[in-house]
């Protein structure tokens, strides 16, 4: 409880590590609010039946709280957002002058404090991916600012955990998402960086994953635990295995 993982990839795809976690905490009974800028429900519906839970049903009983995003962003640019309950657009900023995320975070802390009648095991916030974020407009600031907003009230006073998946790219030119994702690794206490293989494309082996356990922010004096693996998407599951021995090398 209290953690914040960061979900980076650089030159591959890491949303199979979104999904991962969609489906593990529904299944934990923790109560969700995904806020997903990047696929439609439908998407990732489809892949989480693959993983035997049905986002339909969790959103129906209350514990999946989802942000579309895609149809967000048309319906405000459209002017077709109808007010909920007399509150803004999640995604306000992106018809105003000002690069302020409040409304997105005041959806965040209402869909996770938790009501008289909730018996969910904890809150999980859950984004796919936060760069989409710079995209649309905001700055930097007002991204990581919105972060800290969120750890504060999901990790420090909700007891619960967030998980944020940033796209990098350190041959980039992309000097405000490189900001965005360096600051983010600095407060992580986990860091999953899945990275596309140096020497390009190969079906038995997708990528490498890194796992940081950032134990120097508890101020032990001791240095972070990284273990690498490499690993293969299969249709339902992912296989992992030490660099070097993929099953079609043995």
């Amino acid at each position: 409880q209290g953690k914040f993982t960061l979900l980076r990839d650089t030159r591959t795809d890491g949303s199979f590590l979104v999904h991962h976690f969609l489906s593990f905490y529904l299944r934990a009974g923790c109560k969700v609010c995904f806020v997903a800028l990047l696929q439609s429900f439908s998407h990732y519906n489809i892949v989480a039946q693959k993983l035997g839970v049905s986002l339909t049903a969790a959103k129906e009983r209350g514990q999946l709280v989802f942000l579309e995003g895609l149809k967000s962003c048309l319906d405000l640019l459209f002017g077709e957002e109808e007010e909920q309950s007399g509150q803004p657009s999640p995604l306000q900023f992106i018809s105003e002058s000002a690069s302020n995320l409040k409304a997105l975070f005041d959806f965040v802390r209402t869909s996770l404090t938790p009501a008289g009648s909730d018996s969910w095991k904890g809150p999980v916030l859950l984004v796919d991916d936060l760069s989409v974020l710079l995209s649309l407009g905001a700055t930097p600031v007002a991204v990581l600012d919105f972060i800290h907003y969120c750890r504060v009230t999901v990790c420090s006073q909700l007891k619960g955990n967030i998980v944020v998946l940033v796209h990098s790219n350190e041959d980039s030119e992309d000097e405000e998402n490189e900001l965005v994702v360096n600051s983010l690794c600095h407060h992580s206490d986990l860091i999953l960086w899945v990275e596309g293989l140096v020497t390009g494309f190969c079906k038995d082996v997708h990528g490498q994953i890194k796992i940081i356990r950032r134990v120097s922010l508890e101020l032990t004096a001791e240095q972070d635990l990284i273990q690498i693996y490499q690993y293969k998407i299969q249709d339902k599951n992912v296989t992992f295995f030490a660099r070097g021995l993929s099953a079609a090398v043995l």
